[in-house]
């Protein structure tokens, strides 16, 4: 089992030392948030959270994904880099394709590329895009990411998108993970014809009916025998007798954050005590699972 370190909406002067210290406390990885603009106003709940309330989001700083990735990659040496997850429909392929494909060149490897769809009509909006459709418009964006990446020439001829054959440069030396977030079956089905999925939040109770759909999806596609993970949040109250369920279901990563990200006020806590929690849940955690 892998335990990847998440902080967001924080200080943005904190992620690097964050970075530095999960890597050297045993951390397999982090998880780099993301999230465009804020719309001073909308009608859309927020998906992730028990009251749809999205004001704990106003203020709160985001680093663009791609940039966040490659600066924490600069200052670590195996710590993986997971996005979680990169709104790709209002993202320009081709352009995601060249970001994704030269932090994988960079970092050796060691970015997983977890994509999906915003909740905001606002996002699409702003980049000139229609929200309807932006499924179909988000397994197009898949479709040139991963065939951009796997290197060589590439030509994509779709509802949405058409390239003449085009090849990219550096490109990842092994393909590059697509890990699909979201909350629909939908997305559950998406998930299981590529490499992973990461689980939003919640505890077994949220986790189980999300593996079994996978796990049935990946069936009906015929891609049970692919390598497969999935990223579930660790939570304080799992048991040894719970986290052999959470193995079975086929949990191959644990989400670790060690506060409440949905709380309206900036988060106040210091660095120092930051690195605290992370090392003593390192001391406490890692490595007896």
């Amino acid at each position: 089992m892998r335990f990847h370190f998440a902080e967001s909406m924080t200080n943005p002067d904190y992620f690097i030392p964050l970075a530095k210290a999960a890597e050297a406390n045993g951390f397999s990885g982090t998880l780099i948030p993301d999230s465009l603009i804020y719309p001073k106003e909308s009608d859309t709940k927020y998906s992730y959270n028990s009251d749809g309330s999205r004001d704990f989001l106003e203020n709160k700083p985001f680093i663009e994904t791609f940039v966040l990735a490659a600066a924490m990659g600069a200052v670590t040496e195996k710590l993986e880099l997971t996005t979680n997850v990169v709104k790709l429909p209002i993202r320009p392929p081709v352009y995601s394709a060249k970001l994704a494909a030269s932090i994988a060149a960079l970092t050796h490897d060691r970015l997983n590329f977890g994509v999906g769809l915003s909740v905001w009509p606002e996002d699409y909006q702003v980049v000139g895009l229609p929200y309807e459709k932006r499924g179909k418009r988000f397994d197009e964006c898949i479709e040139i990411v991963k065939g951009l990446c796997a290197g060589g020439y590439f030509e994509f001829h779709g509802e949405f998108y058409d390239l003449p054959p085009i090849k990219i440069n550096p490109v990842p030396s092994k393909p590059l993970p697509i890990f699909i977030g979201g909350h629909s079956e939908q997305a559950f089905r998406r998930a299981a014809a590529h490499d992973g999925f990461l689980v939003a939040g919640g505890g077994i109770d949220v986790v189980r009916p999300i593996a079994q759909s996978i796990k049935r999806y990946r069936e009906e596609l015929g891609t049970s025998d692919k390598p497969y993970r999935i990223f579930a949040p660790f939570m304080p109250d799992i048991t040894p007798e719970m986290f052999g369920e959470y193995i079975e279901l086929g949990i191959t990563d644990f989400i670790t954050g060690f506060r409440d990200p949905y709380r309206n006020e900036l988060d106040s806590q210091p660095l120092q005590e930051k690195l605290d929690i992370m090392a003593a849940f390192a001391d406490a955690v890692i490595g007896k699972f």
